[in-house]
């Protein structure tokens, strides 16, 4: 019996009435150390309940490997601390999960085989999916609610009508939590009108829908779908992300205060989505592709609530006041914003080139015709170098067959001859090589995997054979870079030229959250005491990297930068606000 039932129009606890008024926030987004500030905030702002998506592709790296649960992935923690919290939690554990996240939460392992029809009863996709959650369930049985602990829903895949219309496979997934224990409420979600509903519900489960305006034609459309039962809105749109290259999203406080009055007034439960967004940290970002491939920035801020690095935002007190006329918001005062480390300046005397470093310390793999993408490689995130020699010298053009994924730079004997991008269609690029047997080397970066739609799964590196002036280019020498150990890095102080590491040191009389700004860089990656924040990249909008506080500490902190073109300063700048960019052109 689960803990949470439905009735004509709600939801009972243990018998008892229970409006959800609840908040996304994921846990592989917010570092671990921050977890217990960040739900105690929920409940401030007079949640009740959390609501996280669970992320396969990290959970589960290798296909035949044990389920990660540890470090930023140590989701039974996160599950006891909302517990401990007083907080329930709708868990949603996909398998797809979208959420802007690297292909959608799908491994890489099993995207990268074009045979394998994704997301459907297709046995080898199913298959995986019954390994996975034969590894994931157990350890979170005890946190449901019917042990005593928070869990108190469970979705069965995520806006499935949008992609799909395999009830079988929604059925396989519904039975998959039955028979591994998962006693709780069932639900679906999907974009609120009939076609995708009728498409990704099940008949005896709840339905809810996502949308984040027009309440009352989206909740008569939620009603029209399943005569009784509560009306939920499992994705209270508040924000928006950002990609590269386009403005920052916000939402107006005032007009998304409104709208969470009406659906509470309709007597509605409600997810916040996002209350806290977190970030995309190391190569965790998505990336949409509907005419141009899109990848989605580092920050995950969404405009919500609760800001990137936690502190209450205009719509965090918009928001309190709204719920407090529907339902108990604690008796404490709001949450005052965290402490900002004093803006301190960093030399980065210390640098190491890129690609002398990928040909000593990584061992290529050959490929005697075309080169090999990043799965055949066994690379889920990060770079590739490819390394051949080009015969004849002069002028000429290189075409790589089926373009880039996503982004390549060329360089003929070391020197740089032109960049290559996916959002852009490119596939050729005019070229002087200098003489023959001239080498070209070509470094390829995964920007993010897609996210949402059909192109789920696309393959990443060099996708085709490359020729010049209608010549293939053989013997390629492809060199891995998962950029996951650099802790020997041949760094010196003598200049360097092209894509490089650049290492500084900084002192600090203390940890406090903070914001990396790099003036003068172009594009590339940021670690700061080994922890990955993620992309850089002078495109904007965004323009500062969260820090949060737990990653630095007392005295002797390192600042590691992967710059990929080319720094006009050796400097760079942690700073007490954050940039996130305009929100116009």
């Amino acid at each position: 019996m689960p803990a949470l039932t439905t009735t004509a129009d709600g939801f009972l606890l243990h018998g008892a009435p229970l409006r959800i008024i609840s908040g996304a926030m994921h846990y592989f987004r917010v570092h671990p150390d921050l977890w217990a500030d960040r739900l105690r905030k929920a409940r401030l702002m007079g949640l009740n309940t959390v609501e996280t998506y669970v992320p396969w592709n990290l959970h589960q790296p290798d296909p035949h490997g044990p389920v990660v649960l540890d470090g930023i992935l140590d989701l039974p923690r996160y599950l006891e601390l909302a517990r401990a919290e007083g907080l329930h939690v709708l868990l949603r554990p996909g398998p797809f999960i979208c959420a802007e996240w690297d292909g959608g939460g799908l491994p890489s392992w099993l995207t990268a085989d074009p045979d394998i029809r994704l997301r459907s009863s297709d046995p080898r996709f199913t298959d995986a999916v019954d390994r996975y959650l034969d590894e994931l369930l157990p350890p979170l049985l005890p946190h449901m609610a019917a042990a005593g602990g928070p869990v108190i829903a469970v979705q069965v895949e995520n806006e499935y009508g949008a992609y799909g219309d395999d009830t079988a496979y929604l059925k396989h997934l519904h039975q998959g939590f039955r028979s591994r224990g998962v006693e709780e409420l069932l639900f679906t979600c999907d974009q609120a009108d009939p076609e995708h509903l009728a498409a990704g519900s099940l008949p005896g489960t709840l339905a809810t829908g996502t949308f984040g305006s027009r309440i009352e034609e989206n909740l008569s459309r939620l009603r029209a779908h399943q005569s009784e039962g509560p009306l939920m809105c499992t994705e209270f749109w508040v924000g928006w992300f950002d990609h590269w290259g386009e403005p920052h999203h916000t939402r107006d406080a005032a007009d998304a205060a409104a709208d969470l009055d009406r659906l509470l007034a309709a007597g509605a439960s409600v997810n916040i989505y996002m209350f806290h967004g977190g970030t995309n940290f190391a190569f965790t970002n998505g990336a949409n592709h509907d005419h141009a491939y899109a990848p989605v920035v580092t920050s995950y801020d969404y405009d919500a609530p609760l800001t990137e690095h936690g502190d209450p935002g205009p719509k965090y007190h918009a928001f309190r006041e709204v719920i407090a006329r529907h339902a108990p918001v604690p008796d404490e005062p709001a949450p005052a914003p965290s402490r900002k480390l004093a803006p301190t300046e960093v030399a980065l005397d210390r640098r190491a080139a890129l690609l002398p470093y990928a040909t000593a310390r990584t061992e290529p793999v050959a490929a005697p015709g075309a080169p090999r993408t990043l799965h055949e490689l066994g690379l889920r995130a990060g770079y590739v170098l490819y390394r051949t020699t080009v015969p004849t010298a002069g002028d000429g053009v290189l075409h790589f067959a089926g373009g880039v994924g996503d982004r390549a730079q060329v360089f003929l004997d070391g020197a740089p001859a032109g960049v290559l991008e996916r959002e852009r269609h490119e596939e050729s690029l005019p070229v002087r090589v200098p003489r023959p047997g001239a080498t070209l080397e070509v470094l390829v970066e995964n920007m993010g995997g897609v996210n949402y739609g059909p192109r789920i799964g696309a393959p990443k590196g060099l996708l085709g054979p490359v020729a010049l002036d209608g010549t293939d280019l053989d013997g390629w020498d492809c060199h891995p870079l998962p950029l996951n150990d650099l802790h020997d890095l041949p760094l010196g102080t003598a200049p360097v030229a092209g894509p490089a590491f650049h290492h500084g040191t900084f002192e600090l009389a203390g940890p406090a959250d903070a914001f990396l700004a790099l003036p003068g860089w172009t594009k590339g990656q940021a670690w700061i005491n080994g922890f990955h924040l993620g992309r850089y990249w002078n495109r904007g909008p965004q323009r500062t990297l969260y820090v949060p506080a737990p990653v630095l500490r007392p005295g002797r902190n390192e600042l590691l930068l992967l710059e990929l073109h080319a720094t006009t300063t050796g400097r760079a700048r942690l700073t007490d606000t954050p940039d996130l960019g305009p929100e116009k052109p």
